[in-house]
């Protein structure tokens, strides 16, 4: 253990003995402070020192002459202070380089989600496409609250985005610290999100086919070069289920001696496994949808005898030939809710049948039931046959 005065001149001069493939010369009057030569030449100036467990610990200043002696001989006393208080500038590196970046978090998180989240793919195309070209080489310390904010904002005012888009986008950067947090992950102890609210979307659309435009659209999905198109729209409107619950039917769930549709709870956007009523008019249009060979899916792509991964370019064509260019898929989820409201089921009875999780999202169609109630006044009214409304002479 070699013992010398370290100095800008020793550490110039110092080299490493033949047979040896390095070497440590300890500085006579900082304790601690020690400069290491190897074979090849490289020299390194560090300081060593006992952890509050009196483990040695070895924390780098820099290589010389990368760094000068002088520099590195006040950063050491620097370090040997915190030291003296109890803190682990070694440890406190070591958990800094194992920070990862936001990408890197990705991967994990997403490996996660794919494994209970039915949305995982989405998260996947929202981190892909903006969150990580954005921060993803950020390590997790460095994202700011403020650089966040203003970016999801930005978003919004300068590139036209949703709100509730971009709220989604909120959304699953928070998640990620949150589950980073759980897991132990360095860096993750401070989530820029956090007592950030997501802003107002105030942009429900509510768009309900009539009798006339459902007419319409009966022809141009008829007239479609997809042939399964006719069937997924139809029952789409008659039991008010969610695209993806459609496609990825299979004819086991449908128990149609009972008329009834099983959604598992795989699928379905609730807790507990869904049932669906299917009226006449479902059964029968059911009956009349081809079934194939060996395949348990009720409308499969008939060339893959796959569940449809997107039926949009054959919606979109068929909307527009009946000059709908408006009507979302999902709209006819919508219409069949007007329609259970329009007959005069309760609210209760509409958020059952299409499984709404929460009674906030049925009572969006409360101001139907409220135009229904009316009808009904105005009804009675009539029927009643006497002009309560005329003036006294």
């Amino acid at each position: 253990m070699p013992i010398a005065k370290l100095d800008s001149a020793f550490c110039t001069t110092a080299t490493c003995p033949e047979g040896k493939d390095k070497i440590d010369y300890y500085d006579e009057t900082l304790a601690g402070l020690i400069l290491t030569v190897q074979q090849t030449g490289r020299k390194t100036l560090s300081l060593r020192y006992r952890d509050e467990h009196n483990r040695q610990r070895q924390y780098k200043l820099g290589n010389f002459p990368d760094i000068s002696f002088d520099k590195a001989k006040r950063e050491a006393l620097k370090v040997r202070s915190r030291v003296v208080v109890g803190e682990n500038p070694a440890e406190e590196r070591h958990v800094t380089r194992r920070i990862p970046t936001i990408a890197e978090l990705a991967e994990r998180y997403l490996e996660y989600a794919r494994s209970y989240k039915r949305s995982a793919d989405i998260d996947a195309r929202y981190l892909k496409h903006h969150l990580i070209p954005r921060f993803g080489k950020m390590h997790l310390d460095e994202v700011t609250q403020t650089e966040v904010v203003e970016w999801l904002d930005s978003k919004v005012r300068g590139d036209g985005y949703a709100q509730a888009t971009v709220n989604r986008w909120h959304v699953i950067l928070s998640h990620m610290y949150r589950l980073a947090k759980h897991w132990g992950v360095p860096g993750s102890e401070r989530n820029p999100l956090q007592g950030v609210p997501q802003k107002p979307c105030n942009n429900e659309i509510e768009r309900f086919l009539t009798s006339e435009e459902a007419g319409r659209l009966q022809a141009a999905v008829e007239a479609s070069a997809n042939t399964q198109l006719k069937y997924i729209v139809a029952l789409l409107l008659l039991t008010g289920c969610r695209k993806r619950e459609l496609l990825d039917a299979k004819w086991e769930e449908f128990q149609l001696d009972r008329q009834m549709w099983r959604i598992p709870m795989q699928r379905a956007k609730t807790s507990k496994t869904r049932h669906v009523p299917l009226s006449k008019a479902a059964m029968e249009v059911l009956a009349q949808v081809p079934r194939f060979e060996g395949c348990p899916y009720v409308v499969p792509n008939p060339e893959t005898l796959k569940p449809f991964w997107s039926v949009y370019h054959c919606w979109d064509k068929a909307r527009k030939a009946a000059g709908l260019p408006d009507v979302r898929m999902h709209d006819l989820r919508h219409s069949a809710a007007s329609n259970l409201v329009n007959s005069g089921q309760s609210l209760y009875v509409v958020g059952t049948i299409l499984g709404h999780a929460q009674t906030k999202t049925t009572a969006r169609y409360a101001h139907l039931a409220s135009e229904t109630l009316l009808a009904a006044a105005n009804a009675a009214a009539d029927h009643m046959g006497t002009d309560w409304a005329r003036t006294a002479s």
